[in-house]
């Protein structure tokens, strides 16, 4: 029997969806924090990150949006850009972007076979197996540092910062989109803790980009920015966004940084938060052009943010009736999504569903919505740590009595069914909005744009 597992070990992958599920099945190892594993993935690699200019993006929220936005504005620019992002929505390639197209399948597999033996090899000794988050990121490095050679790449933590495997490089820059609360289970309970494992990121003399607005958050990324003698440029402090219009799709904004002003940027991601991340990102191209010789014409910076999409956050995907897909999963989303359906949005009535997994913070995060909503649809996401509808129903009610809402409660544990009866409920006049974990959010929006080719998840 051993000899035959053996067998079966050594065997090299033999096609890209036997990879994807060999990396999905280090699932089971879990997120473990520690960098022992991936530095010795490095090694045994022969430290392909050493090669790579990284802009490397942690932050509660608006991680996924600056990424789009820089990898959007650099692709204008003429530069090859690498995109590593996490979860991902539609398909296990799309976390390995290079100039805005997912990984070959034939690469990832290559990749995926040289990276099994030495999987293999770390999990026989005392590090033991490294982890489906770790395997994947020392795959894009391997992808962006031995494969394609993009000029940047775009690197987005999964998880944290200090502990999180994509902390393995050392970037050009750092950025700390913003802090809340989220992961608390992993990254700590207050504000200051999950700051300090955010600001994790900093390193030695690379210059930091935040729009962390809390004062406690923001006094501990100022205080391992000077720790670690790093050029620190605060939202607030040493660049601004002014606003100038904002409307359904399309948003404009000046930006004022230390080194120039620029007017009149639009962008067409809804939300006022969209105009901080965009901000965020214009103040670290300015940094890259600045101190990296980044050739960055002002027509480049326009068109690149006008053009920036990030799928899942306020989306609309349907018109007849219009529905609205959201990932807001943690109170700060929920409160930029409660935020932008008050701002940008004209409705009569709000039907909303949404589903949630068990280790969120949901109390906080359904306050923001359910002062809003007409019809509220309870549901579950397909996936291992959903939350069940049943116990996310029974914190609604306890809500709806605390705060005197009024609003009709539907609890319909199969997604699918829950989809169809929110279509049914949305008149012409109305809104219909999918909120929640990104597990859900990936099979509505494949569901509703037809595409059958979903694999949702990490």
């Amino acid at each position: 029997m051993n000899e035959q597992m053996q067998e079966h070990q050594n065997r090299p992958l033999a096609s890209y969806e036997e990879a994807r599920q060999w990396i999905e099945g280090l699932v089971p190892f879990g997120i473990r924090p520690g960098m022992e594993r991936i530095r010795k993935l490095m090694e045994m690699t022969g430290h392909p990150e050493r090669r790579i200019k990284f802009i490397h993006v942690a932050g509660t929220n608006g991680k996924g949006s600056v990424c789009a936005y820089l990898t959007s504005v650099l692709l204008r620019c003429g530069y090859d850009v690498g995109t590593f992002t996490s979860p991902y929505i539609t398909k296990f390639t799309n976390r390995f972007q290079y100039n805005g197209t997912d990984i070959p399948e034939e690469t990832l597999l290559a990749l995926a076979n040289r990276l099994k033996p030495l999987v293999e090899e770390i999990a026989a000794t005392e590090l033991g197996s490294p982890s489906m988050f770790e395997v994947s990121t020392a795959l894009a490095i391997l992808y962006y540092g031995t494969v394609s050679y993009p000029d940047f790449v775009v690197w987005e933590t999964g998880l944290g910062g200090r502990l999180d495997v994509t902390n393995v490089v050392t970037p050009i820059v750092s950025v700390i989109t913003n802090v809340g609360h989220d992961h608390m289970d992993i990254l700590g309970d207050t504000l200051e803790e999950i700051a300090a494992e955010k600001a994790g990121i900093i390193k030695a003399g690379v210059p930091v980009i935040s729009a962390v607005s809390q004062p406690e958050a923001a006094a501990i990324i100022r205080e391992t920015a000077k720790a670690k003698n790093s050029s620190l440029y605060m939202m607030g402090d040493q660049f601004h966004e002014v606003t100038l219009h904002a409307r359904e799709n399309e948003q404009s904004f000046r930006f004022d940084g230390i080194f120039r002003s620029i007017d009149d940027l639009a962008i067409t991601l809804n939300g006022a938060h969209q105009r901080s991340n965009a901000a965020v990102a214009v103040m670290t191209l300015e940094v890259l052009r600045q101190y990296y010789a980044l050739i960055l014409e002002d027509e480049d910076l326009r068109e690149g943010l006008r053009n920036a999409a990030w799928p899942g956050r306020l989306e609309m995907i349907g018109d007849s009736p219009r529905v609205l897909i959201d990932g807001a999963h943690n109170p700060e989303g929920a409160q930029m999504l409660a935020e932008a359906l008050k701002d940008t949005y004209a409705y009569e009535h709000l039907h909303l569903m949404i589903g949630m997994l068990a280790n969120k913070n949901h109390r906080d995060a359904l306050r923001h919505i359910l002062p809003l909503v007409n019809t509220l649809i309870v549901t579950e996401a397909d996936f291992r740590k959903a939350l069940p509808a049943s116990s996310l129903a029974t914190l609604v009610q306890e809500l709806r009595e605390e705060e005197g809402y009024s609003f009709e409660l539907i609890v319909e544990p199969d997604w699918k069914q829950a989809l169809a009866r929110l279509q049914q409920s949305t008149g012409k006049a109305d809104l219909a909005v999918v909120t929640g974990t990104l597990y859900l959010i990936a099979d509505v929006r494949s569901k509703l744009l037809y595409n059958t080719d979903s694999e949702k998840g990490w």
